[in-house]
């Protein structure tokens, strides 16, 4: 019986690879420029360059972004500007006043500098029976498996946490993540991202230089 619940397990992951990979094989690449990127993301630095800025309510971290990719960064914000498939109210009002271009701009600033499997430390830890399907796109160590799918290795735990539930709300509407959230459990929830938040090498806040309280961990 063991046995065959592992091979389900396998054969859930694959399938799951395989779907995702069918629903956003079409996405564009990024290709911003991060010079022009850097200026424009001073806004968004407002609240992603002050690590441990929490939003108010919900309260939750807002994600960190240094180093995410800039394909999935101009896919969330394409997603805010609608106010369909992200509804948060700030994001979209922040989105709306921005071009595609402007949004490749800014993706290729905060993703100038991807995370790297080359500066994985030798001894990472295994994934938990929780995130055996999340593996499937966002890789045993957070690092997505391809461009389009986010990397969650040092995100804030609690923000993976809101993101999840928002899927299970439908205050996010992707196909896949909705149906991922149904199935997961709050407990399961956090050892999901607890264990994704523990990875290296991680994302990071970049700090606002001029801004005041801006905080470098």
């Amino acid at each position: 019986m063991a046995m065959w619940l592992r091979l389900g397990a396998v054969s859930a992951a694959l399938a799951f690879g395989a779907l995702a990979s069918t629903v956003f094989a079409q996405a564009p690449a990024a290709a911003g420029n991060a010079a022009r990127g850097k200026v424009l993301s001073q806004t968004c630095l407002g609240c992603h360059g002050i690590d441990t800025y929490r939003n108010a309510y919900p309260n939750y971290e807002v994600p960190r972004l240094w180093g995410q990719s800039p394909d999935y960064i101009v896919s969330a914000l394409k997603e805010y500007r609608t106010g369909t498939e992200r509804t948060f109210v700030t994001m979209h009002a922040q989105a709306s006043s921005l071009s595609d271009q402007d949004m490749e701009d800014i993706a290729a600033y905060f993703g100038g500098h991807p995370l790297s499997r080359a500066a994985q430390p030798t001894s990472a830890p295994k994934p938990p029976a929780a995130a055996a399907v999340c593996v499937a796109c966002h890789g045993a160590d957070g690092i997505g498996v391809a461009p389009m799918y986010p990397d969650l290795a040092g995100q804030h735990p609690d923000y993976i946490v809101q993101a999840l539930k928002e899927y299970q709300d439908g205050e996010r509407t992707n196909p896949i993540m909705v149906g991922m959230g149904r199935t997961v459990t709050e407990q399961n929830m956090w050892v999901i991202a607890e264990y994704y938040a523990s990875l290296k090498p991680a994302l990071k806040t970049l700090p606002r230089a001029d801004f005041f309280f801006t905080a470098r961990r």
